[in-house]
């Protein structure tokens, strides 16, 4: 597992920005048979064409949760993130003193922990051998945008209606159905010889706003749960002021929420990111002890 600032800093980023608990909207519950039944592929585009996918530059600060087997952490951070390029966190965990600063871009995570004057620098190949569960830049910058995560308007779905909400889950073999339900409740079960992905997402009737998404990858027994709150309102950006995440494999499970507040939309926005040269480099995101066996790899690259 992540410890230390390091931990602070990839969850920050992997976990929610995680990335990402409770999936009720203020709003009151419908009863499901008063919803009006629609195809599937008429509420898909829909929804594709409710969302608003114009944003380029997103600004906030952030009170973090996170919660994993080896403990629960807090900490605030200062999140930036220009589309398709990069997402930069400032971690503060105390008065107001950075301990962490990272980068995700679209191939490479870069990170600086001002506690052990470590570095961590990896490319996406790196990061996807060693990473137990994924999740890349255009995950964490859709869910950033209450985005409805990998919904395709070219793949078929089943509709539902529950709880007042529409529920639309990709078309797929009802055992992986039926696994990915079981899975979420805990009940891991027998899944052995299953493969494919598995996608289901809760849609609020009125404005079509979607309130989480469930990815479920049954070969990697891999998911992410999404879920969106409190969505701005009047003069606010109409973006999730709460998000909640969780990421589990075979072995962890973790979750994170973000309480988010003084969003913008406005840019351009810097994404300053250097390393101090007395800084040593780490090949993982651990306790902030050097890698190459933990001896110091050399100097960091750049200028204090």
């Amino acid at each position: 597992m992540i410890d230390g600032a390091s931990h602070w800093g990839s969850w920050a980023l992997v976990g929610a920005l995680t990335l990402l608990v409770a999936c009720s909207s203020k709003r009151a519950l419908v009863d499901p048979t008063e919803l009006p039944l629609l195809p599937a592929d008429l509420l898909v585009e829909r929804v594709l064409a409710n969302t608003d996918r114009s944003t380029v530059h997103y600004s906030a600060k952030a009170d973090v949760q996170v919660d994993q087997a080896s403990g629960s952490r807090s900490f605030k951070a200062v999140l930036r993130s220009v589309r398709d390029s990069a997402i930069w966190i400032s971690i503060t965990p105390a008065l107001g003193i950075e301990v962490v600063r990272a980068v995700l871009t679209t191939d490479s995570l870069k990170l600086v922990d001002r506690i052990h004057n470590t570095y961590f620098m990896a490319d996406t190949a790196q990061l996807r051998a060693s990473a137990a569960v994924q999740a890349d830049l255009q995950l964490l910058q859709q869910a950033l945008l209450g985005l409805p995560i990998g919904l395709d308007p070219g793949q078929k779905y089943r509709l539902d209606r529950e709880n007042g909400r529409y529920i639309l889950t990709s078309k797929v073999d009802r055992a992986l159905i039926k696994a990915m339900e079981d899975r979420a409740t805990g009940d891991r079960g027998t899944r052995e010889g299953l493969e494919g992905v598995v996608s289901r997402y809760w849609i609020v009737p009125g404005d079509l706003h979607v309130e989480r998404v469930l990815i479920t990858d049954m070969g990697r027994d891999q998911q992410a749960d999404v879920r969106y709150q409190e969505h701005g309102t009047g003069e606010e950006p109409p973006l999730p002021h709460r998000i909640s995440l969780t990421l589990s494999d075979r072995e962890r499970h973790a979750s994170g929420t973000l309480e988010l507040s003084r969003i913008r939309t406005e840019g351009p926005l810097s994404l300053p990111f250097s390393v101090p040269k007395r800084f040593t480099r780490t090949d993982r995101l651990g306790n902030g002890a050097p890698g190459n066996g933990g001896k110091p790899e050399g100097p960091g690259p750049e200028g204090p």
